[in-house]
């Protein structure tokens, strides 16, 4: 117990405790005197005036007016979206060798995987489209041919894109524009940990499976501290529905239970709903052993509800470059039921998904076994010199509906190793191992998650790209070159492209320059190309294969031009897709009566009985559910290092010596000034040497110097507080001439400056 107060039993008088009720929670001397509105599991009852807003099993919402072929149910007719994929999405493409390479591009925010991670464990929470007719077993078709003679295609062989339709709501499609179904409840409310019926709940907690959930014991299923398999009480066929693929689809009994059935997706997102499983159970071992099952249960179960909106709102939002309106508290009027803009565009964020995942951890964790497992898998286990360390590659076909490696990998350096890598940039190019994927044997489809995304759209009756933004109102784009922010939308007079077929020439795709944090161009025939770009130039503008494809501004589909979209600074998301995010955050937070900060009373009545504070990050969460200390963990571990970009900075860089005629060596003060609001707790300054000085030292900080490039990390305990002032002293050598480095960053905020 963290307060160090004790703890004291109550009692309790529940009404409906799944279905929406008041219980009011009483102790001895006040101890805890709180009214709680228990929260049905499907999301019923939470605006009192309209109980069906935000239910599980309710239509989405829609903003904008429907966009379908015949102006009701057909998918608009626009361009074979593999075709699209293959001219926009592909990240592939030839270096100046010739070599065909996928190229990886990180955020220029540094943010880390967990960025992508969080944002599909919330969409995991609140969107799950359904998926076909009910008493069909295929569901509406709507296959995407693939042309193995275009001269993009990199499957030289008769196959599809399978594709199935999401299942009309009833009564749409008919007279009326077709509409979708959500089957998860639309608030931020642990859906995807409890599951949204009593049915679900009933086989994930402990004790009997008798239907009713409220005889079971207080603590989630979970044997050896894991999520349960599907065979855990016996008979999998029993067991709640989950999806299954890979290996999962010959061997059911093997995916594990969660409450969402997309747990074993990838083993990520399983280790995420496998952490507040485990952190449900640890609140609940916090409370009065006298304290009754159901009870404990549902104050545990409101924590972790707050936790995760907490870890939204503060972490994950700040990260993505979204900031909303204060909260001025619950609004009955907003309705928070899930828009199909944002469930079928602006939360498609697969271009953040980063091939793989890195692990460093001790060797000891793992016996000779898992060795053979994990090079079985291909992790690639590499020993450092000494051999006490060990690190893993997890390639994400390897991660796919894999469950039993995640918890062979062990939970802790699993989640630590999510935030140790920048996740992709949030931009046109996605992943070659979620965009051409071979699903069948012999050869005959293939799975593109960019061309799926884009059907998804049209199956969903989205409007165009300038359509949409007039609904969230944004001014339309008259220009191609004005969606992406480019100097041209024309293709240019190139030897290497076929003129006046060059949207369908194989260069057009090729690599010309890459850049790295500091601005630096890379090499394409080195490493850091593997690792370090933050920004690309294509031989074409992405404007001119845009205009090529869709002949009209207007024609542009949202999902295309969204994507399109240059970022502001400090931002990962265009204009449109902010707009999106924004509007919907703040109507899941306003709309939703038990937001956090609607429900202070009953929180601070339960931290002030028992020590139980929803207010932490992430990072401390994994903490303490895992073997990991906290500062084995970053401050936040939504960017690298924990090195959040501060809003503002100034640097003040002055030579204080130099020795030597002609060369030598001199020494240099450098002032980081924090001129923003918040503190930052973690640092790193990058500069460019670009008159072949070499830094030697340090003081202060630590200097490492790769070529013309600088970065200088601040030691533990060096945070800068807002308005205060850190001093580095560098020591380094000069040649030539010795000017002052052209400019700073802070954890990637450009620095104002000064000498």
């Amino acid at each position: 117990m963290r307060s160090g107060k004790m703890r004291r039993p109550f009692t309790a008088t529940a009404a409906a405790l799944l279905t929406g009720g008041v219980t009011v929670l009483s102790g001895p001397a006040g101890a805890l005197a709180a009214p709680v509105d228990v929260q049905s599991l499907d999301g019923s009852g939470n605006n009192l005036r309209h109980p069906d807003w935000g239910r599980a099993g309710s239509n989405y919402s829609r903003l904008a007016p429907a966009r379908y072929g015949d102006g009701l149910n057909s998918m608009w007719n626009g361009p074979n979206a593999r075709y699209v994929s293959n001219r926009l999405f592909s990240d592939q493409g030839r270096d100046p060798d010739g070599r065909l390479n996928s190229v990886n591009i990180f955020s220029e925010n540094q943010v880390s995987q967990w960025g992508w991670v969080w944002g599909q464990f919330i969409d995991h929470t609140v969107g799950l489209a359904l998926g076909r007719e009910e008493g069909d077993p295929h569901g509406e078709e709507a296959d995407i041919p693939l042309d193995p003679e275009d001269p993009l295609e990199n499957m030289k062989f008769p196959a599809k894109v399978p594709f199935t339709r999401s299942a009309p709501a009833l009564g749409t499609g008919v007279t009326s524009p077709r509409q979708q179904v959500n089957t998860a409840s639309s608030y931020i409310d642990a859906f995807n940990v409890y599951g949204g019926t009593k049915q679900r709940l009933d086989w994930m907690r402990e004790g009997t499976v008798d239907g009713d959930p409220s005889n079971n014991g207080a603590r989630l299923l979970m044997p050896d501290g894991y999520l349960p398999r599907r065979d855990a009480r016996g008979d999998a066929s029993t067991a709640p529905a989950m999806e299954l693929g890979g290996k999962l689809v010959s061997d059911p009994a093997g995916a594990v239970v969660a409450g969402d059935m997309r747990a074993n997706e990838n083993i990520l997102i399983t280790a995420v709903q496998t952490l507040f499983a485990r952190e449900h159970n640890r609140i609940v071992g916090l409370l009065p052993k006298s304290m009754p099952d159901e009870q404990k249960f549902q104050i545990a179960r409101r924590v972790v509800i707050a936790e995760m909106q907490y870890i939204t709102y503060n972490e994950f939002l700040s990260a993505m470059g979204v900031r909303l309106a204060p909260y001025t508290g619950y609004n009955p009027r907003v309705n928070a039921t899930l828009s199909t803009e944002f469930a079928s565009v602006g939360f498609r964020v697969h271009s953040m998904i980063h091939g793989d995942v890195v692990l460093e951890t001790d060797a000891s964790r793992y016996s000779q076994a898992d060795l053979d497992v994990f090079r079985d898998e291909g992790l690639m286990p590499t020993l450092s010199d000494d051999g006490k360390k060990i690190t893993l590659t997890v390639v994400l076909n390897r991660a796919m509906h894999n469950p039993a490696l995640m918890k062979r990998l062990q939970l802790g350096p699993m989640l630590q190793g999510i935030g140790g890598k920048a996740q992709y940039r949030n931009d046109e190019l996605v992943e070659e191992l979620v965009r051409n994927v071979v699903c069948s044997d012999p050869p005959t489809c293939v799975s593109d998650l960019a061309a799926i995304d884009l059907s998804r759209t049209r199956d969903h009756g989205i409007p165009s790209y300038n359509q949409l933004r007039k609904a969230y109102g944004l001014p339309p784009k008259t220009s191609f070159k004005a969606i992406t922010g480019e100097s041209s939308e024309d293709f240019p007079s190139d030897p290497e492209l076929t003129p006046g077929d060059e949207i369908n020439d194989p260069d057009s795709l090729d690599f010309t320059r890459l850049t790295n944090l500091f601005g630096t161009d890379l090499d394409m025939r080195d490493e850091a190309a593997l690792t370090d770009p933050v920004a690309f130039t294509r031989r074409t503008p992405l404007a001119a294969r845009l205009k090529a494809i869709y002949g009209s501004v207007d024609n542009v589909e949202a999902y295309a031009g969204m994507l399109a979209e240059p970022h502001a600074p400090g931002e990962e998301l265009g204009e449109l897709e902010k707009a999106i995010w924004t509007r919907e955050f703040q109507r899941l937070r306003d709309g939703d009566r038990f937001f956090y900060g609607n429900q202070m009373r009953t929180l601070n009545a339960i931290k002030k009985a028992y020590g139980i504070d929803f207010r932490r990050n992430l990072g401390d969460i994994i903490a303490d559910n895992t073997d990991l200390e906290r500062s084995e963990l970053p401050s936040t571990v939504f960017y690298v290092g924990g090195q959040v970009p501060p809003e503002r900075c100034h640097v003040a860089y002055r030579v204080t010596g130099q020795q030597g005629s002609g060369s030598g060596t001199f020494t240099a003060r450098v002032q980081i000034t924090n001129t923003g609001r918040r503190p930052i707790s973690e640092w790193a300054l990058r500069f460019r040497y670009l008159n072949g000085q070499k830094v030697t030292g340090a003081r202060g900080g630590t200097a490492a110097q790769k070529g013309t490039d600088v970065t200088v990390t601040g030691s533990a305990g060096t945070a800068i507080p807002p308005g205060r002032t850190r001093q580095v002293e560098i020591t380094a050598g000069w040649n030539g001439s010795n000017p002052a480095p052209d400019k700073f960053t802070l954890n990637t905020t450009a620095c104002s400056r000064s000498g």
